[in-house]
Formats: structure tokens, C-alpha cells, sequence
């Protein structure tokens, strides 16, 4: 047996239409598939899927094991796809798939951080890269997540996934270069940068002035001496 059990039924309609009617009925479709099984359309409570995934410490890598008809009953699934609602994320379908309890499984597990960076009491920056790596093993050993111990690191250190410890029986599926968490020195400020006149053009700036002002004059006294003659 599972921690979680889960009632669905079967259902014959497909199509926008069968859906619609689901939902109306506070229900949505969903399909039940497997390695060596043939596809079973169901129509389950999304409210109580999402109570499972919402309480489980396991998250969406819960075992569930199905009751209902003889076709689905004491089948034991895993989460594998949601499809939700854009806006208000209410579940819209479900895919689940059939696992065999005692086989091996790859799913996604989140990465949990646990401890404070000594380079982050420095005044670094802690960068979570990879917050989830995939993993092989059991269905029944499926860790609820991957704690990394940060407090060691200092500033422009880093943990990759090479680096990290998982129980036995658990193999990393992650590429092991990639980097999960690291401590990053802060972006200096950048001081404002004060525009300076060239000296040369300001020389030619003043240049050009003086030289307006005068022939401003030359135009006036040209006009008086021209006024004086009329006179």
C-alpha cells in the first residue's frame, strides 16, 4: 500500500465537450498509462488530487494508489503531467502513470538548502542555480529531496552536482557539471560619471562667443554710422 489513495472513475466521452461536462460536475479527465499497460481514460476530484500533492511530504512524486473499478483499482501511479489553468491554476488534467512498486523509476526531486554561507555573512550573494536534479531508483526509495549543507562555502565557491549525496540506491541523472548553489561577490556600485567639457572644445566654445559679440557691435555701429550719413 501507498500513504495516498486516490478514487477515480472510469469515463467514455472525449473531446472538449465530454471535458466540459466533466468540470461542470467538479470533476476533469485524466489518463492512467503504463510501460506494459494499455491506456485507461478516468475522470477523478482535482480537488483531491491536489490535497494529496499539496499535504504529501512527497510532493508530486507521491505514490497513489487508485481505487475504483476493477480496471484501475490497486494500481499504484505517479503524478507524471498536470495541465492547469493559466490564471488561477486549477487543474485541468492529469497524467498518471502506472509504476511497479519494487522497479526503478527517474523522476525529478527538489534540491533543499540548509545551513548559512560563511562568504553570505561576508557580504556575498548566495546563488541557487538548480533547484531540482533528476534521479534513478526504486519507486518505493524515491527521496523527498536533496539537502546540500552550504555553510562551508566561501566567496566564489561552489557545489555542483557532482558534488552532491543521495542515498544509496539513488543515482544522479543530472549532468554532474552543472552548478547547484554558489557564493557570488556583490556588483560594485557604479559611480555616477560626471560629463566633463573638453578643454579644447570649451577653448573653442569661448572663441566663438567672443567673436559673435564683436561683430554683433559692428553690425550696430554700421548701422549708426549709416543713420549719421542719412542724416
Amino acid at each position: 500500500m501507498s500513504e495516498a489513495s486516490l478514487a477515480v472513475e472510469l469515463r467514455e466521452g472525449t473531446g472538449k465537450g465530454a471535458a466540459r461536462r466533466l468540470r461542470r460536475d467538479g470533476r476533469i479527465p485524466g489518463v492512467v498509462y503504463g510501460a506494459k499497460t494499455a491506456n485507461l481514460s478516468i475522470s477523478l476530484d482535482p480537488r483531491e488530487l491536489d490535497r494529496l500533492i499539496r499535504t504529501s511530504h512527497a510532493g508530486v512524486n507521491t505514490l497513489i494508489d487508485l481505487a475504483g473499478p476493477n480496471e484501475v483499482s490497486g494500481k499504484t501511479v505517479l503524478v507524471k503531467e498536470l495541465q492547469r489553468e493559466p490564471v488561477r491554476g486549477a487543474l485541468l488534467h492529469a497524467d498518471l502513470f502506472e509504476i511497479d512498486a519494487n522497479a526503478r523509476v527517474r523522476v525529478s526531486v527538489p534540491v533543499h538548502l540548509s545551513g548559512t554561507a560563511q562568504g553570505v555573512t561576508m557580504g556575498g550573494l548566495l546563488d541557487h542555480a538548480l533547484r531540482e536534479v533528476e534521479i534513478d531508483c526504486l519507486a518505493r526509495s524515491i527521496p523527498d529531496e536533496i539537502v546540500v549543507d552550504v555553510s562551508g562555502l566561501d566567496i566564489g565557491d561552489s557545489i555542483h552536482v557532482s558534488d552532491l549525496a543521495v542515498p544509496e540506491g539513488v543515482e544522479l541523472q543530472t549532468s554532474e557539471e552543472l552548478s547547484v548553489v554558489s557564493v557570488v561577490a556583490p556588483k560594485a556600485e557604479e559611480e555616477p560619471v560626471v560629463e566633463e567639457l573638453d578643454e579644447a572644445a570649451a577653448e573653442a566654445a569661448a572663441a566663438a562667443g567672443e567673436g559673435e559679440a564683436p561683430a554683433e557691435g559692428d553690425a550696430a555701429g554700421g548701422a549708426a554710422e549709416g543713420e549719421s550719413s542719412d542724416s
